[in-house]
């Protein structure tokens, strides 16, 4: 006798399944119906009320179907998740969508760890190793007993079993980006048509999909590394934070190879931390704009009286003040940014119209720090699309930046010119510059080389936010630097008249710049397997 296997089992007992239940409602319902048609007519209702007997008697067997139906499809629903969730592992082809174990009705039901239990059994490969039996072969006046298939791991299946059991997670993509493996500690998602998903976030243009896009054009090995990536967004139950380290091999069965280092305790500190110190910022900008303006007025009102080492006091005071101010907009735009925030209105401007705003204020600090600060952005250049608060602040800091990382009398010059579509505006000081080592990591959160933290004080967030600003305009910053030499800074910013279009269907936000699959807003890598 032929043993039917799991998948024609799983497709067919549904069937046969309603086909019994069918048959038990009408037949139930067809006794009732004849037992109260006999009860009427023996207390003689037929023969006073005909036509009352018989609604009495539709009422009941509607009633009766209804109730019936209602009952079935509540007592057989978890039997039907069931079989669409073993339907769905043996691989046969159905338009029934599998069970999402992370539904909520199964999380209260306690249902849930029934089809993660079958989802994780599934994912157990194994093989039978032979078959053995309790007496000798069969022969005259033997009688065989039953055969046993014992099933042995293969060497995958214990692989498998024992990445299942590390804290790292590991994903295996292939050439069309499918997932064809994930382990337990993997970030991966489980949406409600029950496509699986990798569910990490990446600030900015330097996404996984961005790398894997370059890497099909120009590469044919590749390894690449992101550090301190969520996979949720802040204040989202259950985020955590991973060290990715991708490597790609071109052509391979495996194509794609994710490590995730799970690094939430390390990073969770961190992101606790700057909540705590946005809170504090927000509470402190008020005072500091009110001790700013005290600094003008007393200078304005006393400088008939100050000798020139107390204006030279006030200057040094006045470049303080403004430091702080500008390191508390630096906390309190990281905090928006990642939370997704970062929504900018543009509108038509020029780089000299926001440079313009922050010129004394660059010009104090240069010569405060004995730095030459030379600046030559030329009148017709081509406006740019732009929120000038925002875009003082990246000017800003990359300023800021090259006077405090420049030499004693050093030079500092800003330039800008058109690129195409671009409006490019250059940074560049002489000073002690950066190795190549440094320069990987330099636009990440809280990241400060050994040397700058031991030789110059900031909170490593300035070239974060400005990356992300610049970002946010649809455009990019770059850096180019010689350890001993200098470095030079590259902020690129579309033309107003190339994004014009995209700008008034979004009503002048910036949303349209940059929604995108490797954007900052979208930014979830969704491959599915």
């Amino acid at each position: 006798m032929a043993v039917t296997g799991p998948q024609k089992f799983a497709k067919d007992f549904w069937p046969y399944f309603n086909k019994v239940v069918t048959t038990v409602i009408v037949f139930s319902q067809l006794v009732i119906l004849v037992t109260t048609a006999a009860i009427l007519f023996m207390f003689n209702f037929l023969s006073t009320n005909l036509l009352a007997f018989i609604c009495i008697l539709v009422a009941q067997l509607i009633l009766g179907i209804v109730s019936s139906i209602f009952v079935y499809k509540l007592a057989a629903q978890p039997l039907k998740d069931l079989l669409a969730a073993i339907i769905h592992i043996s691989g046969e082809p159905t338009a029934t969508t599998p069970p999402n174990p992370n539904d909520e009705r199964f999380d209260k039901s306690g249902f849930k760890d029934v089809l993660q239990t079958i989802y994780e059994l599934a994912s157990k490969d194994g093989v039978p190793a032979g078959v053995i039996s309790s007496t000798p072969a069969s022969g005259a006046g033997v009688t065989p007993t039953a055969q046993v298939a014992i099933p042995t791991k293969s060497p995958t299946a214990m692989i498998e079993a024992a990445l299942n059991e590390t804290s790292c997670g590991f994903v295996v993509m292939n050439h069309d980006r499918k997932i064809t493996f994930s382990n337990k500690a993997a970030p991966i998602n489980i949406d409600a048509q029950g496509v699986t998903s990798l569910s990490l976030i990446f600030n900015g243009q330097e996404t996984l999909d961005a790398w894997l896009e370059d890497c099909d054009k120009n590469a044919v090995h590749a390894e690449r590394t992101w550090s301190r990536i969520p996979n949720k967004l802040p204040e989202e139950e259950g985020r955590r934070f991973f060290d990715v380290i991708a490597s790609y091999d071109k052509g391979a069965e495996s194509e794609v190879v994710l490590t995730l280092i799970d690094r939430t305790s390390l990073y969770a500190v961190g992101e606790q931390e700057l909540d705590f110190i946005a809170f504090a910022a927000h509470e402190l900008r008020g005072p500091i704009t009110v001790i700013r303006g005290y600094l003008d007025v007393l200078e304005d009102e006393l400088k008939d009286v100050l000798k020139d080492d107390q204006h030279e006091l006030f200057r040094r005071l006045t470049v303080s003040a403004n430091r702080l101010s500008g390191y508390i907009n630096n906390i309190l735009n990281t905090s928006r940014y990642d939370r997704r925030h970062l929504n900018l209105h543009l509108g038509e401007t020029t780089v000299t119209e926001v440079y313009d705003t922050i010129r004394d204020d660059m010009d104090l600090r240069a010569s405060a720090q004995n730095r030459l600060l030379t600046v030559n952005i030329p009148a017709d250049l081509p406006k740019i699309a732009g929120d000038p608060a925002s875009l003082s602040e990246v000017f800003g800091n990359l300023i800021d930046n090259a006077i405090k990382y420049s030499n004693e009398g050093g030079s500092i010059n800003v330039g800008a010119s058109t690129k195409g579509d671009l409006v490019e505006l250059t940074i560049e000081d002489h000073g002690i510059g950066m190795p190549a080592s440094v320069i990987g990591n330099l636009f990440q959160k809280f990241y400060r080389s050994h040397r700058s933290r031991e030789t110059v004080a900031g909170t490593g967030i300035g070239l974060y936010i400005s990356k992300a600003i610049v970002e946010s305009h649809g455009g990019t910053i770059s850096v180019r630097s010689e350890e001993g030499r200098g470095s030079t800074f590259i902020v690129s910013l579309p033309t107003f008249q190339s994004v014009a279009d995209k700008l008034k269907a979004g009503d002048n936000s910036n949303k349209g710049l940059i929604d995108q699959g490797s954007g900052w807003i979208k930014n979830h890598s969704m491959y599915r397997g």
